[in-house]
C-alpha cells in the first residue's frame, strides 16, 4: 500500500537554526540573533520573547551570552555536505527558508545583497544536482533587526512594504529554480510569541496586547497575499502556500459546554488559513472582534489584496494535540497560544513534554481537507530527543523510528481516506538548534551533529538509525515502515 506517485518526501529546516555564518556574507543581524542560549531551569517558550531592555542589554553586554542561532549547526560551510546526505536518504523535496537579512540585512536597503543571492543560486543548483525540489519560505523567523528596533516589524507597513520588495528580489531571482514557496512560518505563532513571529514588542507599541497582535496579523495577511500575487505574476507555474502550526483540539468530556470551547479555540487556529485560503476574514471573528474590543486598523485595499492573494495549497507543521475545557473566562490571546495547558491522560509525552498523538495526525488531515479541499503538504513533523552516541560511534534511536512510524503509517491512512497529501518534509532532517528552547541537545535529526549547546564540537555529521530506516521508507515509497 504505497503513498501516491511522485509524493514528495523529506525534510525541513530553518536558516536561523541551521545556517550559523551570521557575520559573513554580508549578512545583516536578525531577531533570532538575539535569542540566548538559557540553562535548563530556566528555558521555556517564553525565551523567543524578548522585552526591548533585554534586546537593548544584549546588544551591548554579548560577551555574556551564547546566542545558538548565530551559529545553528553551520550548514552556510556545509551544505554540499547535508545535501549529499539528504540526496543519500533519497529526498524528493527540501523545505528551507531564504534569511531576510542575508539578502536585505537591515531590511531597507535600495538593492539586494549579491553575495547572499548567490550562496542561495549555489544551494538550489546543488540541490537540482541530485534531483531534490527546494520548498523555500520566504519568512521563518528571522527578521531583519534594524525593522524591529525603528518600525517595530510588523506593526508598521514600512515593514509590510520592505517584505514584499524582498520577496519580489528573491521570486524573480529564483523563479527557474523554485517552484514551491510559503510566504510565513507559523504565522499563528503571533498570538504566543510577536517578537519571533513579527519581530515586534509589545511594550513598544501603543496599543493593547490584543489589539497589537491582531494588528500585527492583518499586516501580515496583507503581505502574504502581495507576495502569492507576485509570484503568480512573476512565474504562474509558482505554488505559493501558507503555513501554521495546526493545533488540533479535542474536547476534555462530552460536556457540550467542553464541545463549544474546542470549536472555539479550532476557530482561532483556523482562523489564519481561512484568510488566506478563503480570501476573507471568517464570520465568527466578527463577534470575536465585538466582544474584546478589536479594532483594525485597515487601510484602503487591504480586502481586496486579501482577496486576490489567495494560496494555491496549505502546509502546517503537526507536533501534538490538545485539551479544551471550558472557561468562560479564558483569555483570547492564551486561547489561540501554541502552549497546551492541559495534558491528556491516553498519551505519551516526548522528553519535552510534547503530547505523542500519530491518531490526531489522521484526524487533522481530514478535518483540513474537509474544510478547505486544498492540496496539503507536510511541512513540519518531528520529535525532539535526546541522543547517545555509542563507543562505536553509532547512533541508535528507535525512538526517533518509532515516532515517525506511526505518524506515517496515520498519514497514509488519511491519504487512503481520500486526502490530497502531496508531500512530507519531516522536522528536522539534521540537527539543529531548537527554535523554542536553543538547544543542539533537543535533537530532532537523522543525521546527529557534533555541536553541544554552547557550540562546542567538531561539527561531524553522523549517521543516526533512523537515517536508514528513512532510506528504506523513500525507496519503498511508504511501503516498508518495518
Amino acid at each position: 500500500m504505497s503513498f501516491p506517485k511522485n509524493f514528495l518526501w523529506g525534510g525541513a529546516t530553518s536558516a536561523c537554526q541551521l545556517e550559523g555564518a551570521y557575520k559573513e556574507g554580508g549578512r545583516g543581524l536578525a531577531t533570532t540573533d538575539m535569542v540566548i542560549y538559557e540553562t535548563p531551569d530556566k528555558k521555556s517558550f517564553k525565551g523567543i520573547e524578548l522585552t526591548w531592555d533585554q534586546l537593548q542589554y544584549r546588544k551591548t553586554h554579548e560577551d555574556e551570552f551564547f546566542f545558538p542561532k548565530r551559529h545553528g549547526n553551520d550548514f552556510y560551510h556545509h551544505y554540499k555536505e547535508d545535501i549529499a546526505l539528504f540526496a543519500e536518504m533519497g529526498f524528493k523535496v527540501f523545505r528551507m527558508s531564504i534569511s531576510w537579512p542575508r539578502i536585505y540585512p537591515n531590511g531597507i536597503e535600495e538593492t539586494p545583497n549579491e553575495e547572499g543571492l548567490q550562496f542561495y543560486d549555489d544551494v538550489f543548483d546543488e540541490l537540482h544536482k541530485y534531483g531534490i525540489e527546494p520548498l523555500v519560505t520566504l519568512l521563518h523567523y528571522d527578521i531583519p533587526l534594524y525593522l524591529c528596533e525603528t518600525y517595530n516589524g510588523f506593526e508598521s507597513r514600512i515593514t509590510v512594504d520592505c517584505f514584499v520588495k524582498y520577496a519580489k528580489t528573491v521570486l524573480e531571482r529564483y523563479k527557474n529554480k523554485v517552484k514551491y514557496w510559503l510566504t510565513f512560518n507559523e504565522i499563528n505563532i503571533t498570538l504566543g510569541s510577536p517578537y519571533c513571529g513579527c519581530g515586534a514588542l509589545l511594550e513598544r507599541s501603543k496599543r493593547d496586547e490584543k489589539n497589537f497582535k491582531y494588528q500585527l496579523s492583518h499586516n501580515q495577511f496583507v503581505a502574504s497575499a502581495l507576495a502569492v500575487q507576485a509570484a503568480h505574476a512573476i512565474n504562474p507555474e509558482m505554488k505559493i502556500g501558507c503555513m501554521i502550526c495546526r493545533l488540533e483540539k479535542y474536547p476534555n468530556s462530552p460536556d457540550p459546554k467542553d464541545i463549544y470551547q474546542s470549536m472555539f479555540e479550532s476557530h482561532l487556529n483556523y482562523f489564519y488559513i481561512d484568510v488566506q485560503v478563503l480570501g476573507e476574514y471568517p464570520y465568527y471573528m466578527k463577534r470575536v472582534f465585538e466582544e474584546n474590543n478589536i479594532h483594525l486598523d485597515i487601510e484602503d485595499h487591504d480586502l481586496e489584496i486579501i482577496k486576490k492573494g489567495v494560496v494555491d495549497f496549505i502546509s502546517i507543521s503537526y507536533y501534538e494535540t490538545y485539551v479544551c475545557k471550558y472557561n468562560p473566562n479564558l483569555d483570547l490571546i492564551h486561547a489561540g497560544s501554541l502552549i497546551a495547558p492541559i495534558k491528556n491522560p491516553y498519551l505519551k509525552n516526548t522528553d519535552w513534554g510534547w503530547p505523542i498523538d500519530p491518531l490526531g495526525f489522521r484526524t487533522t488531515l481530514n478535518n483540513l481537507y474537509d474544510r478547505y479541499h486544498k492540496p496539503i503538504f507536510i511541512a513540519e513533523n518531528g520529535i525532539g530527543a535526546k541522543d547517545v552516541i555509542e563507543a562505536d560511534g553509532s547512533i541508535h534511536d528507535p525512538y526517533r523510528i518509532d515516532f515517525y512510524r506511526k505518524h506515517i503509517e496515520q498519514l497514509h491512512e488519511a491519504i487512503k481516506d481520500g486526502v490530497d497529501v502531496f508531500g512530507y518534509a519531516m522536522w528536522g532532517p539534521i540537527d539543529i538548534v531548537s527554535n523554542s528552547t536553543s538547544e543542539m541537545s533537543k535533537r530532532y535529526g537523522f543525521i546527529y551533529v557534533d555541536a553541544d549547546d554552547l557550540g562546542n564540537g567538531t561539527y561531524q555529521r553522523i549517521r543516526k538509525d533512523s537515517f536508514y530506516w528513512y532510506q528504506k521508507v523513500i525507496a519503498t515509497n511508504g511501503e516498508d515502515l518495518r
